[in-house]
């Protein structure tokens, strides 16, 4: 990168990042999202990815430098350093990251596509646990599954939702994506499966009306589902910009190792 790209600042509206946006306002030039090269994004792992459905909504998907002003910050870069933030976005490693598309069937028969970042979860809507079938490639490989809910997690998702559920960490270029089981009831001892990123899960609610289910991509909802599919969507790749030694997927390997 020879010269500082057009910058956008997207920070959330938390004391900290605001104080921090305006900091940086008196110190450079930002521009419009639609009009940037790139984002620098101030806040917690949720701001970031507030800020890259943002760009997938838009249809300007820019690589994004995150600094962190929210608690884990799995995403984000530390907020201090001796160096600019200029010099720091130029000496930044860009790392790629690839969304899950899930298009979901309603009630009413119409379906709708949302795009999930760290996974897709299907999740019961009452006191019922949700009833569902799980098929792989159009196989079914689960005819019933009882349970609150499941989950689709993509390698950069594995640390978030998936691990509180006991699901596996995965490393970030292993390929692969994560289904895992929340409060299962019935298969109990199922603890979910390992896939190549090139399949595609299909969950259909068995149960709708007594059991009705909600699907959830990051935090957007539908409710009153009748089936989910779920594939990675590779042609909506993000960049996220990182530190030298500081990536994504040193934490994520590094996090296997925690006790």
């Amino acid at each position: 990168m020879s010269k500082i790209p057009t910058l956008a600042l997207l920070a959330s509206d938390t004391p900290r990042a605001q104080e921090a946006a305006e900091a940086l306002r008196g110190e450079m030039n930002f521009v419009p999202l639609e009009q940037a090269e790139m984002a620098v994004v101030l806040g917690g792992d949720g701001q970031m990815l507030h800020a890259l459905h943002e760009m997938l909504d838009a249809g300007h998907v820019i690589p994004a430098y995150g600094i962190n002003y929210g608690t884990v910050g799995f995403m984000m870069n530390k907020p201090k350093s001796s160096r600019p933030l200029e010099e720091r976005i130029m000496r930044a490693k860009r790392l790629t990251i690839t969304p899950l598309a899930m298009t979901a069937t309603l009630g009413s028969g119409e379906q709708e596509t949302r795009l999930a970042i760290n996974e897709v979860s299907l999740l019961r809507e009452t006191r019922q646990t949700a009833r569902l079938e799980v098929a792989v490639n159009g196989k079914v490989r689960m005819a019933e599954l009882f349970c609150d809910g499941v989950l689709v997690a993509t390698p950069a998702g594995s640390t978030a939702y998936n691990l509180s559920a006991n699901g596996p960490i995965l490393p970030l270029t292993s390929a692969l994506v994560a289904l895992t089981p929340i409060s299962p009831f019935r298969p109990r001892r199922w603890r979910g499966a390992i896939l190549p990123d090139h399949y595609e899960i299909t969950f259909r609610v068995l149960d709708p009306l007594k059991r009705p289910v909600a699907a959830v991509a990051d935090q957007k909802e539908l409710r009153d589902i009748l089936e989910v599919q779920v594939r990675v969507a590779r042609d909506q790749q993000l960049t996220l910009l990182f530190d030298p030694g500081k990536t994504l997927e040193e934490r994520i390997f590094a996090e296997q190792f925690q006790v």
